[in-house]
C-alpha cells in the first residue's frame, strides 16, 4: 500500500495574528501607531522568517556578516510592506518569503558576477527583479499549500469516503502522484490514468470511479480553502 502523504509543520511564529497586523500596518496613516504595530506584532515574525530563509538556502556569495545581511533583507521587506495585498488570497508568510528569497538570490548572483569580473546589473533592476513575478510564485505556493491540506483531509477521511480497500489504494496513489507531479493540477490529465494503472495495476473504470469521488471532494474543499484560507481538518 502506498505511503500516505504528510503535511509540513506550521510556522507558528508567523500566524494569522501577524498577517492581520500587517494589514492594519498598511492601512494605518499615523506613523507613531504604525511603528508600534510593527514593533509589537510584526518585527519578530519578519526577523525569524528572514533568518530561517538565509539558514535554509545557504547563499554563498555574501561578504557581509550574517546579521548585516539579515538586516538588509528585513529593511527591504519593510520598505515593500505596502505591496502586500491580502485580498489576493495569499498568506503574508508566503508573500514575504518569496520577496526575501528573490532579494537574496538577486544579490547573491550579482556578487558571484563581481567575483567573475562581469559587469554588474543596473541597480534599477533590483526592485523589479525582486518583486517581479511574485504572483506566479505565490500561486504555485498557494496551490501546494491547498494540496497538502487536501491530501491530509483525504488521509483522515479515507475510511469513510472509500469502503473498498482497492479504492483506498487507488486514492492514495492519486494523492501521492499529485504531490510528486507539479504539472498535474486538476483531474483532467489523461496521463494520470496511465501512471495510476502502472502504480496499482487496476482497470481504467476503477480509476475513473475513484477520480470522480475525489474530484467532488477537491471542488468542495478548494472552495472552502479559497473562502477561509484553510481546510478544516478533523
Amino acid at each position: 500500500m502506498p505511503k500516505k502523504t504528510k503535511t509540513k509543520n506550521k510556522k507558528m511564529y508567523f500566524d494569522q495574528e501577524v498577517q492581520d497586523a500587517i494589514v492594519r500596518y498598511n492601512k494605518e496613516e499615523n506613523h507613531i501607531i504604525k511603528n508600534k504595530i510593527y514593533e509589537e506584532k510584526i518585527a519578530y515574525a519578519i526577523d525569524k522568517l528572514v533568518e530561517n530563509i538565509i539558514n535554509t538556502f545557504k547563499f554563498s556569495y555574501f561578504d557581509s556578516k550574517f546579521d548585516d545581511v539579515k538586516q538588509e533583507v528585513i529593511s527591504f521587506i519593510v520598505l515593500n510592506m505596502n505591496r502586500y495585498d491580502a485580498s489576493k488570497g495569499y498568506k503574508a508568510f508566503s508573500y514575504f518569503s518569496v520577496v526575501a528569497k528573490n532579494y537574496l538570490i538577486f544579490h547573491n548572483n550579482n556578487n558571484y558576477k563581481k567575483m567573475k569580473t562581469y559587469k554588474n546589473s543596473d541597480s534599477k533592476e533590483v526592485l523589479n527583479i525582486e518583486t517581479n513575478n511574485i504572483d506566479d510564485q505565490l500561486k504555485k505556493d498557494r496551490y501546494k499549500e491547498f494540496l497538502d491540506q487536501f491530501s491530509e483531509y483525504i488521509d483522515n477521511k479515507i475510511d469513510k469516503i472509500f469502503k473498498k480497500e482497492k479504492d483506498k489504494n487507488i486514492a492514495i496513489s492519486i494523492l501521492d502522484l499529485m504531490q510528486k507531479t507539479d504539472e498535474i493540477e486538476n483531474f483532467n490529465k489523461k496521463a494520470i490514468y496511465i501512471l495510476i494503472k502502472e502504480m496499482t495495476g487496476v482497470k481504467t473504470v476503477e480509476i475513473t470511479r475513484v477520480l470522480n469521488i475525489l474530484k467532488k471532494q477537491y471542488i468542495k474543499l478548494n472552495r472552502e480553502f479559497n473562502d477561509n484560507g484553510q481546510i478544516h481538518i478533523i
